[in-house]
């Protein structure tokens, strides 16, 4: 399916290699990271790092409302336009265009901008979960940005939503809300069975362990899609603490299965776009994975999930 926009032609699924695209994704990586570092500066905290996280909009990724002072304000990725807009409770608004720069240069920027609106922030300089924590001020390295690649990225982000969205709506127990890690890049929901969990060894890179410790407090079942892995992204699905029997638990698709480096059930996104049904399959993984996780650990099904509902209300 495809639909025509001001901005051109927008695929429901669109195909977007990994190899062709890895020049933007990690710019943009750090970008959204020096964009979550101000939210975390200015946010109260909240339970697993939920704070923190971004947002799928219809024109990109948000921050949603930061507090400062009396005043609110939000970032926003807007990939129509290819902007960085910051807009003020106050009626102020600033934008950093979207093209191709260093890091340093849009770290430089979106500092300016905000000094401009009076929204002075304070933030750790360095980025997280990655080998090489290049400071953002002195980042050259990464300076990719094609517009069209940062799109289907964002079109991704919009399908893998709708979907996760429609899965998140069958559970009654704590889940989190459908949103985006810029930690790792990724997109999550995650379920908890209402158990604590034990410790989080921790070990990402350059991050502390108190970090994973906070994030993985309760146990849980997580999933979501990542840029990364397979040719053109991942879906995945994990449980912590793992249970026993939860690697062998049957999972669907077929092409579906759980990868023992990575402790995860994994997906091709190149399956579920080639399917007949992208939305059938997608959540066909959600739930079997998500099952895996229930029934070895021993979860309230009954108490935690959504009856099916055969009629609609009213």
């Amino acid at each position: 399916m495809t639909r025509r926009t001001e901005s051109g032609l927008t695929e429901a699924w669109p195909s977007l290699p990994v190899d062709d695209w890895v020049g933007t994704r990690d710019t943009l990586h750090m970008w959204t990271q020096v964009v979550g570092k101000i939210r975390l500066a200015q946010a109260p905290m909240s339970p697993h790092w939920w704070q923190v996280v971004l947002y799928v909009t219809p024109r990109g990724l948000s921050t949603s409302s930061i507090p400062h002072g009396r005043r609110l304000f939000d970032v926003e990725f807007d990939f129509v336009d290819h902007q960085l807009r910051v807009r003020c409770s106050d009626g102020g608004e600033r934008r950093v265009a979207l093209e191709p720069k260093s890091v340093a240069e849009f770290h430089r920027e979106l500092v300016a901008k905000l000094a401009e609106l009076d929204l002075e922030v304070t933030f750790d300089p360095r980025p997280v979960e990655v080998e090489r924590a290049i400071p953002f001020a002195e980042d050259t390295e990464h300076c990719s940005y094609d517009p069209d690649h940062a799109q289907r990225f964002w079109a991704q982000l919009v399908a893998t939503h709708r979907v996760l969205s429609q899965f998140r709506s069958r559970f009654v127990g704590k889940v989190s809300p459908v949103h985006f890690f810029w930690g790792a890049m990724d997109m999550a929901c995650t379920r908890f069975s209402g158990r604590t969990a034990p410790p989080h060894p921790g070990g990402a890179p350059n991050c502390g362990d108190w970090v994973m410790v906070e994030a993985y407090s309760h146990e849980l079942s997580s999933c979501g899609f990542w840029p990364g892995a397979s040719g053109e992204g991942t879906f995945y699905s994990y449980a912590y603490p793992e249970p026993p029997g939860y690697a062998e638990h049957p999972v669907l698709p077929k092409a579906a299965g759980y990868d023992a480096d990575l402790g995860e059930f994994v997906l091709p996104y190149a399956t579920v776009r080639t399917s007949d049904d992208p939305e059938g399959t997608l959540l066909a993984f959600l739930q079997t994975t998500y099952e895996a996780a229930a029934e070895a650990g021993g979860w309230d099904r009954r108490a935690l999930e959504v009856p099916d509902r055969t009629e609609p209300p009213g």
